[in-house]
């Protein structure tokens, strides 16, 4: 069967020109994968749509900080006995982490920070709820 256009066995035997190096380059590749190149500066990971927001994002990580400060002592309460002063911590600080988080979850401006958000927000308020359980702001 007679091949179509070009002459396979001739293609799979030539070589380019120079010994297989490209055209002036002397003793270096120079091979760019995809996705390796930035023409911009890297963005922040909350900001993801190219706008800054430094005081919304330190305040999602606050959230996020504090309402995992609140979940850990809430779940050491709940695991042995302390003292009232982990109570009312752990209450505070998931009371603070689910209201400052509700009030930044309206004024958030990307995806990334509702997500950081929302994670700060249930775990202030599993911190909370068990703070609560084991006396809450009395101790």
């Amino acid at each position: 069967m007679p091949s179509r256009g070009r002459d396979v066995s001739k293609a799979l035997d030539s070589r380019p020109p120079g010994g297989g190096r490209l055209s002036g380059i002397d003793s270096q590749e120079v091979i760019i994968v995809a996705g390796t190149l930035r023409n911009r500066p890297r963005l922040n990971i909350l900001n993801n749509d190219g706008q800054p927001h430094p005081a919304e994002n330190i305040a999602a990580i606050l959230v996020l900080v504090s309402g995992l400060v609140s979940f850990v002592l809430g779940l050491v309460i709940r695991n042995s006995h302390t003292g009232p002063a982990a109570h009312i911590i752990a209450t505070a600080t998931g009371l603070a982490a689910l209201l400052v988080g509700l009030y930044l979850q309206m004024v958030s401006s990307t995806r990334n920070q509702r997500v950081v958000i929302v994670a700060g927000i249930i775990a202030g308020f599993v911190g909370l709820a068990i703070g609560l359980s084991k006396g809450g702001f009395v101790g």
